[in-house]
């Protein structure tokens, strides 16, 4: 069995990447500290022994350098996650989006690691106009967060160049789906929504709420991070539905959906959020990469799954 390795696997995207990876005859190696990973996410995968679970810190050097050893891929998915948390505490997000990627290129790169497949996201493109978003549109981060990914992937680039390390940056777009946090004050807007529905309290929307996302569905998310890293891909890559939807039709739907007649509650926008995103997904499809759900079905797997009891 060829073994991998996954920071950041007991969080919310990285759990489901480690439970698929298992189901696909790989030795899963999860690396976590549970800062805002859950244990309860990969608690089963760790009973059945269907994975090796690490608690640590991708700040720990030494840790990443015993951990990666043999490893055929690394899934980096370890992150402070949130703009409005980056602001309110930039160095932290620093610390472990820019020198905890550091520390596991290093590491890759020294154990010759095969590929890293690097958790990037849709926030670095900020305010660029144009639409939709293009891996060759150049960066304008409006938020410690968003520049931290980006410098995170030109370490992945530079590795590449100077020590031939083979890295994959994925840019997420708004990924949702099971075991998202939604009990923080920087959980994402679907599971705050639904949380506050099923509480009978109305959605908060900052701004207009004519804003639009790329509502990504997490086993589309999955899928595209283990075909490139099994196929020849390298560079950067927006992985998304490819759909942009406003945050007014958002609510409305999750509104009707629960037979609420709620209206929702407008307050003024946050500071480093951008208007609008949608990606282009059509370089990802050079690696094999094409959404399975659309916003609707991926919104009716996720009622169907019984969301509010999922853990994390």
């Amino acid at each position: 069995m060829k073994k991998v390795v996954v920071t950041g696997g007991a969080g919310f995207i990285g759990s489901h990447l480690a439970e698929e990876l298992a189901g696909r005859g790989y030795r899963v190696v999860v690396i976590d500290n549970l800062s805002t990973g859950k244990l309860a996410n990969i608690d089963g995968l760790i009973k059945e022994k269907r994975i090796e679970f690490i608690q640590g810190s991708i700040t720990d050097q030494p840790l990443l350098q015993e951990a990666f050893k043999d490893a055929a891929y690394v899934f980096h998915e370890a992150a402070i996650p949130s703009v409005p948390r980056s602001i309110d505490n930039p160095q932290a997000s620093h610390e472990v989006n820019i020198t905890g990627t550091l520390n596991v290129l290093l590491a890759a790169s020294q154990n010759k690691v095969k590929k890293v497949v690097n958790a990037s996201s849709s926030s670095v493109y900020g305010e660029t106009p144009t639409l939709p978003k293009r891996e060759d549109m150049t960066p304008q981060p409006l938020s410690p967060y968003a520049a931290t990914k980006l410098a995170a992937e030109y370490y992945c680039s530079v590795f590449g160049k100077s020590f031939g390390l083979k890295t994959v940056s994925l840019r997420y777009f708004n990924v949702y789906g099971t075991r998202q946090a939604e009990n923080s004050q920087y959980a994402a807007v679907i599971p705050t929504f639904r949380k506050n529905i099923a509480a009978g309290k109305a959605p908060v929307i900052y701004g207009d709420g004519e804003q639009t996302r790329d509502f990504t569905y997490i086993k589309d998310v999955v899928r595209a991070n283990i075909l490139a890293a099994e196929s020849d891909a390298e560079g950067v890559y927006n992985i998304s539905a490819g759909q942009g939807i406003s945050i007014n039709a958002l609510a409305r739907r999750l509104l009707e959906t629960a037979g609420s007649d709620l209206e929702p509650i407008y307050k003024p926008p946050r500071a480093g959020d951008i208007k609008h995103s949608v990606a282009d997904i059509s370089k990802a499809a050079g690696f094999g990469y094409k959404p399975e759900y659309t916003f609707e079905n991926g919104l009716k797997e996720l009622t169907r799954s019984g969301y509010e009891k999922q853990p994390g």
